[in-house]
Parts: C-alpha cells; sequence; structure tokens
C-alpha cells in the first residue's frame, strides 16, 4: 500500500494489525486469556474489587481507616502475587512500553503527544 494511495485511516488499520502481531501484544493476549480462564484469580479479583468498592464507600463517608486501607493493599498484593496476574501484569507493563514507543514515533513529527494530547485544546 502507497503513502499516496492509502488513507491515514488505512494506515492506523495497518498499525494496529502489525501491532497485534508483535509478541508483546501476543503474550498480553495469552496473559489475558489465563487469568480469565483462571477461576482462583477470578475469585481474588472479585474479592479485591469488593473490597476496594466498601473502602471507597467508607472513605465517601468519612469512616475509612488505616486499616481498611491495609485490608485493601494486602488484598491487591496477593492478587498480585499468584502467577497467572503476575504473568498478566508484566506482559501489560511490556505492551505499554510498545505503545509509548510507538506513540512517541508518531508524536515527534507532529511536535504533539498523538496518544496524550491531540485531541485537548491549548495546553502549556
Amino acid at each position: 500500500m502507497s503513502v499516496e494511495q492509502a488513507t491515514i485511516e488505512d494506515l492506523g488499520r495497518e498499525l494496529g494489525e502489525r501491532i497485534a502481531q508483535t509478541p508483546e501484544y501476543e503474550r498480553f493476549e495469552e496473559a489475558r486469556d489465563a487469568v480469565q480462564r483462571n477461576d482462583e484469580v477470578q475469585e481474588k479479583i472479585d474479592e479485591f474489587e469488593q473490597l476496594r468498592a466498601e473502602f471507597m464507600q467508607a472513605r465517601q463517608t468519612g469512616q475509612a481507616t488505616q486499616s481498611g486501607l491495609k485490608t485493601v493493599q494486602d488484598a491487591q498484593e496477593e492478587l498480585h502475587a499468584m502467577p497467572d496476574m503476575k504473568e498478566f501484569l508484566d506482559a501489560q507493563d511490556a505492551l505499554d512500553e510498545t505503545l509509548e514507543a510507538v506513540n512517541e514515533a508518531i508524536s515527534d513529527p507532529l511536535a504533539v503527544d498523538f496518544g496524550g494530547e491531540a485531541g485537548g485544546c491549548c495546553q502549556d
């Protein structure tokens, strides 16, 4: 596909397809699938989300405690220490780094942070 004949949208689709073929994206997809299939991880996610929601509610009503915060933090640490979840988080970090490099490559000739501020207005 030549640049003259390709639309910006075509180039964007091609970029998306190429990103989907990177080892980082493939690793992320595999790790996400493993997390979704792992019942133990799913239960721990549900438990963490419930504890976090309860803590946020307590915070809004002024009843949050350090003990409650510690409970949420401990649950998050337990979740993140599970092998499938740890692999997912590591894969997500690697994909984020790749996408940041793509963002920088797109942003450099535009003199704008394509991923962060391209849609914004009048930022100093």
